[in-house]
């Protein structure tokens, strides 16, 4: 790289104008270099009169914004700038402009927002609205659903394996000689099973019952749009009864709307206050078979609720056998700030809390399903649990 390459990317970084590097810019970096001023010259923060070039609250102004850093920056870049743009310039309200939900780049941040301002939308932008919602749920239906099945039904099939199967056809010979393996007699060529592995006959009922339990605090907004995603893929899925809850002070039983990701986001209320106790006390009557059943709450564990007797609910869950699993968040940012008191509390009691992020979900299910340790899963895959 020579100098004047290396200037030129400095100049890009810096911002500002010339006199720091001496170098002017033109063309497509003069260009490049406005969308990036418009936003994060003058140090932002919401409210901030000192924003450089600006936006300022002129939705035409935002949507050919919009338009010019998707021409100069990847998506990657772009929801990184969009998402900057609504927290540091206040553009909350423009996003229900028509003209604006046409212009922007769908991501899951986006798609919060959205439901942040589900009940004040207009009629006219309701249905852009709809359209960036469902391109972005799509979106992650093909990344995620084909790996989710996959995990959830190899799990399924493993756990129903048994040591005594009653056809020739039944047993799984990979598996038994593998099992069997210290009985190899070298003289015989031979090894003597002691110990058969058999698959399960495939059960067309119901093996498990998974309740998805959804904290709607407006920091959760990422987990409640990946949370419905994995809903209504494993409400699909015919060897499983799926129940989704979304709450906050109230709560909403969403099952019925799990055939539609989107009917089911736009019936959540982002925003309010906390009350994981009677949250837990509802999903609590959905579980009529503890011992195959998995419930899973996703929330920051900010309890606005009785702390002691949400505690008490999830001992009583652990004790009649339900697999509890506390997930921070269920999405790609880590753990957002959370209750650590309470997370110590449930990780005293065996039920370690941890963020997770969308692509590890299908391998935690499995492990679940498997019932197999939570807390070593979550050691090995992510980030050290809470508490």
């Amino acid at each position: 790289m020579d100098d004047g390459e290396r200037l030129r990317r400095w100049r890009l970084v810096l911002g500002g104008d010339a006199d720091g590097t001496g170098c002017a810019l033109s063309g497509t970096d003069a260009g490049m270099d406005g969308a990036l001023a418009a936003l994060y010259n003058g140090g932002g923060g919401e409210g901030s009169r000192e924003r450089g070039a600006g936006l300022g609250a002129s939705a035409p102004r935002v949507a050919r914004w919009l338009g010019d850093i998707r021409s100069y920056f990847p998506s990657t870049v772009v929801q990184v700038m969009q998402k900057d743009a609504v927290e540091r310039l206040n553009l909350t309200r423009l996003m229900l402009e028509p003209e604006m939900l046409e212009a922007v780049e769908p991501d899951v941040h986006l798609v919060g927002t959205l439901l942040s301002l589900n009940r004040v939308m207009p009629e006219k932008a309701r249905e852009s609205a709809r359209a960036l919602v469902r391109k972005v749920v799509s979106e992650l239906e093909r990344r995620l659903v084909q790996k989710t099945k996959a995990a959830v039904t190899g799990a399924l099939d493993r756990s129903a394996r048994t040591h005594r199967p009653r056809r020739v056809a039944d047993i799984d010979w990979d598996r038994t000689i593998r099992a069997n393996l210290k009985n190899y007699l070298p003289e015989k060529n031979t090894v003597i099973p002691s110990r058969l592995v058999g698959y399960g006959r495939r059960q067309r009922a119901v093996q498990r019952e998974v309740v998805l339990c959804i904290d709607q605090s407006g920091s959760m907004a990422a987990s409640v749009v990946y949370s419905s995603v994995f809903g209504a893929v494993l409400a699909s899925m015919r060897s499983l009864r799926t129940s989704l809850v979304v709450f906050d002070t109230a709560v909403v039983d969403l099952t019925d709307q799990l055939h539609d990701p989107v009917e089911l986001l736009f019936g959540t209320q982002l925003g309010g206050g906390t009350d994981i106790n009677r949250a837990i006390a509802y999903s609590q009557g959905l579980i009529t078979r503890p011992t195959d059943s998995i419930f899973i709450l996703i929330s920051d564990l900010y309890e606005g609720g009785v702390r002691q007797e949400m505690l008490r609910r999830v001992a009583q869950m652990t004790a009649a056998g339900v697999q509890v699993i506390v997930l921070l968040a269920l999405s790609d940012e880590g753990a957002p700030f959370y209750d650590r008191e309470n997370a110590a509390a449930l990780a005293a009691m065996g039920v370690p809390a941890f963020a997770c992020t969308p692509d590890a979900f299908p391998d935690l299910m499995a492990a679940a399903i498997e019932r197999r340790d939570i807390g070593r899963w979550a050691e090995r895959h992510l980030e050290r649990p809470a508490g």
